[in-house]
């Protein structure tokens, strides 16, 4: 099956630490993929590369079969085409930790912003969209309301319907619950849920491991910028090689 996303060989330096290692991945249509791994095992910075917003000093990264123009490998290395990057980024629904709203626009035009500005729809089909895709995720009666209004699960429901309406080929969530308490994260973990049993295409960087369980087609461990172990639920879970991924299932309570 095609790949609708390639990574090769990616690494990324801050300063002279090295996040990410050489980090290789694909996934095809479909995919449901969790990236699990301690802190600071580089799960955040490997979502910010596919989306550029962080460049891999060196690598490449491919959407839908195009692969991200970029200058000579090394430190300051940028997107060349700036045409290219808009497009590729349309493709990618990203779903940050802290919702990253704008406060001054209600839940509605926060949705419709993206499909409007940037890929330059019609308001009215957008607008369509866009409270259909609230309506999904459960908070359509909050459409005229401001960000600050809604608790933080209604917020991070907010910013999976915008990710949604710019009809993404891949979602991008990075820890989509850690900032929410048990009751609105499980809010949130049902309406991604929901998202995987439709077929869309997802990584999923989640420290929930019975989530990732529940959800993944395949899960990958990543420890200290390079993937350790990646496997079928069954083989990552229930059939551990590496000692690593048995110390941090063994921390995580599921061991």
């Amino acid at each position: 099956m095609k790949q609708i996303l390639e990574l090769r060989d990616v690494h990324k330096s801050f300063a002279d630490i090295e996040v990410l290692k050489g980090v290789s991945l694909g996934a095809s249509a479909g995919d449901v993929i969790s990236l699990i791994g301690s802190s600071g095992s580089g799960k955040s910075t490997l979502l910010r590369c596919i989306n550029m917003l962080e460049v891999p000093n060196q690598g490449a990264v491919g959407v839908d079969g195009e692969f991200v123009s970029l200058s000579a490998e090394g430190p300051h290395r940028h997107p060349t085409d700036a045409a290219q990057l808009q497009r590729i980024r349309s493709k990618l629904g990203m779903v940050f930790q802290s919702f990253n709203l704008w406060s001054h626009m209600t839940i509605l035009e926060n949705v419709m912003e993206a499909p409007v500005l940037v890929q330059k729809r019609g308001r009215e089909e957008v607008e369509e969209q866009a409270m259909s895709l609230l309506d999904k995720v459960g908070i359509a009666d909050k459409a005229q309301s401001f960000p600050a209004q809604l608790s933080g699960g209604q917020q991070q429901r907010a910013a999976i319907a915008r990710a949604l309406c710019i009809n993404p080929r891949i979602m991008l969530f990075d820890e989509p619950t850690s900032a929410l308490d048990p009751e609105l994260e499980a809010e949130v973990l049902r309406v991604i849920k929901m998202l995987a049993d439709e077929g869309r295409t997802m990584l999923l960087v989640t420290h929930d491991m019975k989530f990732a369980r529940e959800v993944s087609d395949r899960v990958i461990f990543l420890h200290l910028g390079k993937i350790e172990e990646e496997g079928t639920v069954d083989e990552v879970f229930g059939a551990t090689k590496s000692d690593r991924l048995r110390q941090f299932l063994s921390a995580a309570g599921h061991a």
